[in-house]
């Protein structure tokens, strides 16, 4: 994402420019038939994709469009059974909206600090970015309850952008630092006392001016993350125990204005905020190339920066950057086909 000045509720400037989250998984009610199962490769943290006989079919009848309350400027999104979950950049708050009609409501309050990346688990809880702050929480989807809060720095300039969850816990981004953080996770998904933060190393160059790394998931074989920065449009793998990076070998493609990432699969989505598009890449196991195979437009993208799936389709976050906010300005997720 780029950068671009927001004014927050707290009348506190925040810069931003495409902030990122997409989920990875989302999970249907079981019904009496057998279920199939779509697997993500964090399967082990995130909800797996259930779709009944039929379910796909019946998804298409649902809006392509979720209205968000005026003012809310959403980032991040997060689906889990068939209820997208919505991450505030004004005050952090959390907004629920079902799939089948877009009704919802806020269930959780913010902190007064921008909610960016979303990740939603399958022990029911929302690993959230804060942005500025330098911290992440997790909130009870059900209750909208704070179960933990996280400082990942406390260093002034800092963007906490992203979240990916793997089977030893949480990854984040920061756009501002050339770091990725790890919130280790105990047995049964055990929040723990314990932040690692882990210097990138390696292709990786960090701009000093520019915003820097954004979207995140894991490799197809789960054993690596990969990376977007945005002010390059290049996708690094990075080592998750030392932090040595390498840059993908995209034959070429250039992610512009890359943000949030969803991985199916060996299928990567790459939102680019500003391009009003999403590449579509075919990666092999190890993460360490990829072939762009097409890309995603629609009449109803406005910066989008985000984006989950349910069924065939992608819903996809539209935070409006080029847009002044203010507390009227109307924003919405549109659904595309993947």
């Amino acid at each position: 994402m780029n950068i671009r000045r927001i004014t927050a509720a707290l009348g506190l400037p925040v810069l931003l420019m495409g902030l990122i989250s997409t989920s990875a998984a989302a999970t249907g009610t079981p019904g009496p038939a057998p279920a199939v199962v779509k697997h993500s490769v964090d399967d082990g943290q995130c909800d797996q994709i259930r779709f009944l006989p039929g379910q796909d079919k019946q998804s298409r009848s649902f809006p392509t469009r979720i209205n968000l309350p005026a003012g809310f400027q959403p980032e991040g999104i997060a689906i889990r059974g068939s209820t997208a979950y919505f991450g505030s950049l004004v005050d952090g708050d959390i907004y629920a909206a079902t799939l089948r009609n877009g009704r919802g409501k806020v269930i959780s309050q913010g902190p007064g600090t921008p909610s960016v990346g979303l990740k939603a688990d399958k022990h029911g809880r929302l690993w959230v970015a804060g942005g500025p702050s330098g911290t992440a929480r997790v909130v009870d989807i059900r209750t909208g309850k704070i179960l933990k809060s996280y400082t990942l720095t406390t260093a002034t300039a800092t963007f906490v952008n992203d979240v990916v969850l793997s089977r030893s816990g949480a990854w984040f981004t920061d756009s501002s630092r050339p770091v990725v953080y790890q919130v280790p996770m105990g047995r049964n998904g055990k929040l723990l006392n314990v932040v690692r933060t882990v210097p990138l190393t390696g292709d990786y160059v960090h701009s000093p001016t520019g915003f820097n790394g954004n979207g995140i998931t894991l490799t197809p074989d789960g054993r690596a993350l990969i990376i977007v920065q945005s002010t390059s449009g290049s996708l690094f793998r990075v080592d998750p125990r030392t932090g040595v990076t390498k840059r993908l070998d995209l034959g070429g493609a250039v992610m512009t204005n890359g943000d949030g990432m969803l991985l199916l699969g060996r299928t990567l989505y790459v939102v680019q905020n500003v391009s009003n598009q999403i590449s579509v890449l075919k990666l092999n196991r190890a993460g360490t190339r990829g072939t762009l195979i097409r890309t995603i437009t629609d009449p109803g993208f406005d910066v989008p920066t985000t984006a989950a799936v349910f069924g065939p389709r992608l819903y996809v976050t539209n935070s409006r950057f080029t847009t002044p906010p203010t507390a009227t300005t109307p924003y919405w997720a549109t659904a595309v086909r993947r």
